[in-house]
């Protein structure tokens, strides 16, 4: 009978992917790709702004007025000065805004959106002098693939290949490395040319050259998107060069004292934390001579495209209808069956359950190879050799946004599967061992607590330089970027969700961090901006080049300190994130989450899931 009934389940299952294949097929392979993130509902008016991920920290709609797409510098300067002169807000959106916080909305409904979208050439390349001028909308992808067919490099890049040079000068971006002028790509910015608000005597919008001994490039170079709209920026480049990579698995005995020197031993070094594990992963990256053989490629397999066929199946029915989907379909998937039960796992799963679904992504890219090949097809071992286009940055599933949706980024908010926080802060070089023996403290405590975060491929940690960026470094860094689990819905329940915001405060108040700029929930920003040096002249020059504050919004005013708060005070407020709690009405009392202090850091304040009627804490297993 059980075997009957057995039966039954599946084929139903089976009938079920049938019908999910046919609205893929019809439904979303019918529909053309979005243009961006600005989408409107008549013509390029009455618009709607999101990120990547299809939601704002907050999760509010932004909302304007209009979009505008130039395709020459000309009418770029006709866009910022049509929005200057009718008093409208603007603000800039990258290609695809891979931003989370909400940088590329102007605020209320009467705003301006100028997409970089089609601003995407490259001006010119002067290989004797090593510069390369690249319009403001250029992808990394193509930035990079360009420089190599002119035999140049651009010498450290963010690992993810869909950002526009724009938005990573907008957010500071970075790779890792202490090296030379270090990882971050603002160092190499040597020239830039931005449009800016004007008076009605010079057209409302002028361009304004940059040049490297213009004091202006330290803002502009790290800009939040508040000093204008980026027309061209000129890069100091390097000759083309190759690397070579390796993964070495260690126990994590020693990992707070490896921390503080591996920046040193490896031109492109990180480190890979999973704590769960006990275990820590340590990439020796250098490069090497140019005539060193190998030719490899990476291809990091969560940046990868995934079917959507099975990307809708697994939101529907959970890690059996994955299992039935990877056999009626006979696709490869790389990463499916964690998703699949990510949601079930988090709310209702117990730590038991989370724990052993936590070993399927570590193992599985390990075995892999993180996605690196040594020839472009096939991982057949360390160390991998390749130039340095094809090592520094990947993102196949990006062609995926253009393929009418038959495969999906795993995050793709029109598929609506994989949804997750992504917090990013640098603690000083100088402190972030004492900060990593504190989170070892904390996992002590309840090692299943960090399950999570080792099947999000752990805790990566970067290396950063300091900057004469006025919102840059203000001294040797190590960046922390930790992604973890979010729900559709507002306020559910998280798994030890008072874990990860213990550990985020205690990194940017006990150790004095400072937040990524493009990544972070609300709370993170508040009294950032007061940890950066030059920050006083930062505002000096937004105040010159924008005194209207025609490219400010309510949000850049409240990271800036300017006026206003990012914190948003109410019921639920800090299970999203949006404030820290100093009243159990900030957590969510009905569900069990009441304000307490953290258990190591006791100076921070987090929303911890008790037992109602007893007070005591609430243990899954």
């Amino acid at each position: 009978m059980a075997r009957r009934l057995l039966v039954i389940f599946f084929e139903a299952l089976t009938v079920l992917l049938l019908i999910l294949a046919l609205w893929v097929v019809f439904h979303l392979a019918g529909t053309r790709s979005p243009p961006g993130p600005v989408v409107c509902s008549n013509g390029t008016s009455d618009c709607m702004v999101t990120n990547i991920y299809g939601s704002f920290p907050d999760r509010t709609v932004c909302r304007v007025a209009n979009v505008a797409y130039p395709r020459t510098e000309q009418e770029l300067v006709a866009a910022v000065a049509a929005a200057v002169a009718a008093k409208r807000k603007v603000k800039v959106a990258t290609r695809y805004s891979n931003s989370f916080p909400k940088l590329a909305c102007p605020g209320g409904e009467e705003g301006t959106i100028i997409s970089t979208r089609w601003l995407n050439r490259t001006v010119a390349i002067d290989t004797a002098r090593r510069l390369m001028t690249v319009e403001s909308g250029m992808v990394l992808h193509d930035l990079i693939k360009e420089a190599a067919i002119a035999g140049l490099a651009l010498p450290h890049s963010p690992y993810w290949s869909g950002l526009t040079i724009g938005g990573m000068l907008a957010t500071g971006a970075h790779g890792s490395s202490l090296w030379g002028k270090g990882g971050a790509v603002h160092e190499y910015v040597v020239g830039m040319r931005i449009v800016t608000p004007a008076p009605a005597s010079e057209g409302f919008a002028v361009v304004r050259e940059l040049s490297a001994d213009n004091p202006d490039l330290d803002a502009a170079k790290v800009s939040l998107g508040v000093l204008g709209a980026i027309s061209q920026v000129t890069l100091a480049m390097q000759p083309l060069f190759k690397r070579s990579v390796k993964f070495v698995k260690r126990n994590d005995i020693d990992i707070a004292e490896k921390v503080a020197v591996w920046g040193g031993l490896h031109e492109f070094g990180d480190v890979v934390w999973l704590p769960w594990q006990g275990k820590v992963v340590y990439r020796e990256d250098d490069r090497v001579d140019i005539s060193t053989p190998g030719n490899g490629h990476n291809d990091y397999i969560g940046f990868r495209p995934q079917p959507s066929l099975a990307l809708v199946a697994t939101r529907v029915a959970g890690e059996y209808v994955t299992l039935v989907a990877s056999c009626v379909c006979h696709v490869h998937v790389d990463v499916l069956p964690y998703v699949a039960a990510e949601e079930w796992l988090e709310e209702r799963g117990t730590d038991t359950a989370r724990c052993m679904a936590s070993r399927v992504l570590p193992a599985t890219f390990e075995h892999r190879g993180y996605g690196f090949t040594n020839d472009g097809a096939a991982f057949m071992g360390y160390p991998v050799v390749g130039y340095q286009h094809r090592i520094q940055a990947s993102g196949s599933c990006i062609g995926s946004l253009e393929d009418g949706l038959l495969s999906s980024c795993l995050w793709n908010p029109r598929v609506r599967v994989h949804m997750f926080y992504n917090s990013g802060f640098s603690v000083a070089l100088s402190r972030a061992p004492a900060f990593i023996a504190d989170v070892t403290r904390l996992r002590d405590l309840n090692p299943s607590a960090f399950c999570q975060l080792d099947s999000k491929m752990g805790l990566l940690m970067r290396y950063v330089r300091a900057s004469s960026a006025y919102l840059g470094k203000a001294e040797d860094s190590v960046d922390f970027d930790l992604t973890y689990y979010r729900s559709y819905a507002r306020c559910a329940r998280r798994a030890h969700a008072d874990v990860f915001d213990e550990l985020e405060q205690m990194a940017l108040h006990k150790y004095g961090g400072v937040p990524h700029w493009g990544k972070n929930r609300n709370f993170a920003f508040e009294g950032a901006i007061a940890k950066y040096p030059n920050a006083g002249e930062f505002v000096k020059v937004k105040d010159r080049l924008d005194p209207d504050g025609i490219f400010s919004s309510e949000w850049s005013d409240q990271v800036l300190g300017i006026r206003g708060s990012p914190i948003v005070v109410g019921d639920g407020c800090a299970m999203e994130g949006l404030c820290i709690c100093s009243d159990d009405s900030h957590c969510a009392p009905e569900l069990g989450y009441f304000c307490r202090p953290g258990k190591v850091f006791t100076g921070a304040r987090v929303c911890s899931l008790r037992d109602v009627a007893g007070g005591g804490d609430l243990r899954d297993d």
